[in-house]
């Protein structure tokens, strides 16, 4: 009898495994472009969410948290364990606020199933204070 090794994505053996880490690779891409434009483009959608302790810090400081949103790049291992650059962790007029970007179905009723595919997917960018987390 012979058996595969599955990997936690279902697929089989070593090409799954290579299919994945490729899959990883363009989520981490995917959702640094929706990053970039802070609110998506054509092909990557998603909207913006803000949670009351972001919006009680008003609109100069709304403006100052996307744009260091926009432009983190600091990941490494310790914060960004998958390669997905889907959180992070910023300082805005010092008060230090996390972000996370969640991917949804196109109705944004559930999370995606085909995350990679923007033809499936929405992008939610959160934006909260660490007690609010």
């Amino acid at each position: 009898m012979t058996t595969t090794a599955q990997t936690d994505c279902g697929e089989s053996g070593t090409n799954g495994a290579t299919e994945a880490m490729r899959r990883v690779s363009i989520i981490g891409k995917q959702n640094d472009r929706y990053r970039s434009t802070l609110n998506g483009d054509a092909e990557i959608k998603g909207k913006i969410v803000t949670t009351p302790g972001i919006r009680e810090n008003g609109p100069d400081f709304l403006m100052a948290a996307l744009r260091a949103v926009r432009d983190f790049k600091e990941f490494s291992s310790d914060n960004d364990p998958y390669n997905e650059h889907e959180f992070g962790s910023v300082e805005v007029m010092g008060i230090k606020i996390f972000w996370k970007i969640d991917i949804y179905d196109a109705a944004y009723q559930y999370g995606s199933s085909k995350p990679a595919d923007p033809s499936q997917s929405r992008r939610v960018l959160t934006l909260m204070l660490p007690i609010e987390y």
